[in-house]
């Protein structure tokens, strides 16, 4: 009877034990099946544009998911269209990487400042900063074309890239994006540059810009990735055919009486790899400055 008992002592763990693990089993296999559901469905848009490049526009609205023997005629089509993709690719590089340096620079540099020094009344002029980002850009377009009109026939009249890059050169999101991982940066650094005789300037660029490397890469990617992207303010300013961007011709594309799907898709793949390759050179950059910025 003694016996019996202790066994049965020894085996209640064991069952505990192995119900503990078959659980784990069951909510490991359930979450990573869901995991997979989630990824097919965020890169199956991608996977289908890829496969749609190779298709014709007939079987591309019919639904057909397989490799085709269309791609070199799709891309032939593509860059020898009428609206001239080649020339959009330029303009949306150059307006991009524009937007991008000085949206990095002048942002960090008022960052910089606003927690570097002291001032009664830089928290006010913070928050309504910050306020700002409540106001949808679509209110802002009327004020902004109104002001851009009147300096027609300079190089800051409507249609021309400086329209386009000038609103976006300094955000709310990056100026406070910067300000959160100034709080983070030593500030005996600061003093022990001043004392060896550094102006401010060059404490920023030597001293400060070095050690930030990985709050420069996500704003980076942030700062492309929405210029790249933007479509709403080119369309309204630039009016001429040889100023256009990428989405503004990939929209006339797909806005004729009989879209070629086939070139559309082509275009699409060609407009995704710059942001995506941007982001997985800096994707590492990115988590970091991310979660700097967060602390």
């Amino acid at each position: 009877m003694k016996n019996m008992v202790e066994k049965e002592t020894i085996e209640r763990p064991n069952v505990k034990k192995q119900a503990l693990e078959l659980r784990s089993t069951i909510g490991s296999v359930l979450k990573y099946t869901a995991l997979c559901i989630l990824s097919f469905i965020s890169i199956f848009p991608f996977v289908w544009m890829v496969l749609g490049m190779t298709n014709t526009p007939v079987d591309i609205t019919s639904g057909k998911i397989k490799i085709g023997s269309n791609l070199i005629i799709n891309f032939q089509n593509l860059f020898s269209n009428e609206l001239n993709f080649t020339r959009s690719l330029w303009n949306s590089a150059m307006i991009a990487l524009v937007t991008t340096v000085f949206a990095l620079l002048i942002s960090s540099m008022a960052g910089y400042g606003f927690e570097i020094y002291q001032s009664k009344r830089k928290d006010l002029i913070f928050n309504i900063l910050l306020l700002s980002m409540m106001v949808p850009f679509a209110a802002l377009m009327i004020p902004l074309y109104r002001m851009f009109s009147q300096l027609n026939g300079t190089v800051l009249g409507i249609n021309s890239f400086l329209v386009v890059i000038l609103p976006s050169v300094s955000t709310a999101f990056l100026i406070f994006f910067f300000r959160q991982n100034v709080k983070s940066f030593p500030k005996d650094l600061v003093e022990a540059a001043r004392l060896d005789g550094l102006k401010e300037l060059s404490i920023f660029f030597r001293v400060y810009m070095p050690t930030a490397k990985n709050t420069y890469a996500p704003a980076a990617i942030i700062t492309f990735m929405s210029s790249w992207n933007n479509y709403l303010w080119p369309l309204v300013t630039l009016q001429s055919p040889d100023k256009r961007t990428v989405p503004l011709v990939l929209s006339a594309m797909g806005a004729s009486y009989t879209p070629d799907y086939g070139m559309i898709m082509a275009g699409l793949v060609i407009a995704t790899l710059p942001t995506a390759i941007v982001f997985f050179v800096l994707q590492k950059q990115f988590v970091q400055g991310m979660i700097g910025s967060v602390k």
